[in-house]
């Protein structure tokens, strides 16, 4: 009867962090001011490639996507989880779990796909200049958006059907928000097809993420070499480096993420830190790497601060 009554139940409780007396409001304060420094730099970027038409490129069309993702990323996590330190209620309806998971997932998925088609862009740009214009068409920049947004949707798709399939018997999130193995931790039943399309899904989406960068930065990195002007060189391999940069720190931070989970002797505290990290890190430093790196985009803004300030 117990079981049953909690397959009904559309309440979960979630676990919480544990914070020292009279810590959660400074906590909160300074996850307040994370999230709108977060929500700022990825809003400014978005704003800057709409209004301003210098930025109105293959390139830029592309990089849209990725402060967009962003936004979904530290959107869906951070707000609920600075709610649950004030509240101290830890409550979540199941739908909503099941949102917030499936949405960070795509999250996930998102970047490592939005970071291949930008490198598939530079590869176009830098190794064939002549036939840039005619390669990244609208249509073939409207195929790359949808098809890195498509692709990412399929496979987390796949992932979440499966689970409808067995019957909810525990109503306690084993983590500070809601992820796939969490939510399969609920269940009753052999989730060993669950975990093999996972895994199976997850390598899938490194493999053809890195593939196509592996290809794309090698192929650059050949013709960089083979230019004998010093300046031409330089700008193409500025191009990439603010990809490279963004790609490096998601891949150290996926990787601290798993591997803190690996080993017993991490506080369980520490493992949902570094478990936050993944969706905190790319969402804060993404616009400010493009911002630094990027030199349109960078004129772009100090351009709009030199007229607000001095007109």
């Amino acid at each position: 009867m117990e079981n049953q009554s909690l397959e009904f139940s559309s309440q979960l409780t979630m676990d919480s962090f544990v914070i020292p007396p009279g810590g959660k409001y400074p906590v909160f304060i300074f996850g307040i001011v994370i999230y709108l420094f977060g929500m700022l730099c990825n809003l400014t970027l978005l704003f800057l490639i709409i209004l301003k038409k210098n930025l109105h490129k293959p390139v830029y069309f592309i990089l849209f996507s990725l402060p967009l993702n962003d936004l979904i990323g530290i959107t869906t996590m951070l707000p609920k989880i600075l709610s649950d330190i004030v509240t101290e209620t830890n409550n979540i309806y199941y739908p909503l779990c099941v949102l917030q998971a499936f949405l960070l997932h795509m999250y996930g998925g998102g970047i490592l796909f939005i970071l291949a088609a930008m490198s598939f862009d530079r590869y176009v740009a830098i190794c064939m200049p002549l036939r840039y214009s005619s390669v990244m068409t609208p249509r073939m920049v409207a195929f790359i958006i949808c098809l890195v947004w498509g692709f990412d949707l399929v496979l987390i798709v796949s992932i979440f059907s499966l689970q409808a399939r067995f019957v909810r018997c525990r109503s306690v999130i084993m983590n500070v928000f809601c992820d796939n193995p969490s939510l399969l931790k609920l269940t009753c039943g052999n989730t060993t097809v669950n975990n093999i399309i996972g895994l199976f899904n997850t390598a899938l989406i490194q493999a053809v993420s890195v593939s196509i960068q592996a290809y794309s930065y090698i192929k650059i990195l050949i013709t960089c070499v083979g230019k004998r002007k010093f300046d031409a060189r330089k700008k193409a391999v500025n191009t990439c480096v603010a990809q490279l940069i963004i790609l490096v720190i998601f891949e150290i931070v996926a990787t601290f993420t798993i591997l803190s989970h690996r080993f017993k002797d991490v506080s369980v505290d520490l493992q949902k830190i570094m478990g936050m990290l993944i969706f905190l890190v790319p969402p804060l430093l993404n616009p400010i790497v493009y911002g630094l790196y990027t030199s349109e985009i960078r004129k772009t803004l100090l351009n709009i601060f030199k007229n607000k300030v001095f007109i």
